[in-house]
């Protein structure tokens, strides 16, 4: 979610972080629906650091760069296969889809803040070995392991 807190606007789409190098790099490039928005955390506050281009871009975007204490320095939709700069220096970037500036009724000097959505990390099997003693088997540490409720009623009269 994206917070104008100097108009009290809110836009309750995800958002996502591009907190290092290779998310930076990778930003919204080659990203067919834009339908969340990504705040760039750049390393300094500068205007080169903070320009953009739009190569391998497939839509337009809104983007709003922000200054250290997330005051809004520039913001403009941003068409394909263009560069650009903000008019002062910028730590963080938001980038999202057309509608962001208009949704948060966004004005120089505002006061932007987020919250980023929660990403669920994907699960990667792990072998674990079994301290001595301890089975999987039916009936042994007192454990059963059943494929079905039924199994379970069948097994306890």
């Amino acid at each position: 979610m994206l917070i104008n807190e100097t108009k009290e606007r809110t836009w309750h789409g995800p958002v996502k972080l591009a907190d290092s190098f290779f998310k930076r790099f990778r930003g919204l490039m080659l990203v067919r629906h834009v339908n969340h928005a990504l705040v760039f955390i750049l390393p300094a506050e500068t205007k080169a650091n903070a320009s953009i281009h739009m190569f391998f871009m497939l839509s337009d975007i809104d983007v709003i760069w922000l200054d250290s204490t997330r005051r809004v320095v520039d913001f403009k939709t941003a068409r394909k296969w263009r560069l650009y700069a903000p008019r002062k220096p910028a730590k963080y970037i938001i980038e999202g889809p057309v509608g962001i500036i208009k949704a948060l009724d966004v004005e120089e000097g505002d006061l932007i803040s987020w919250s980023p959505s929660e990403e669920k990390e994907r699960a990667v099997p792990v072998k674990v070995s079994l301290p001595d003693g301890f089975s999987f088997d039916k009936g042994t540490n007192g454990m059963a392991f059943t494929e079905s409720v039924g199994e379970v009623k069948a097994e306890n009269p």
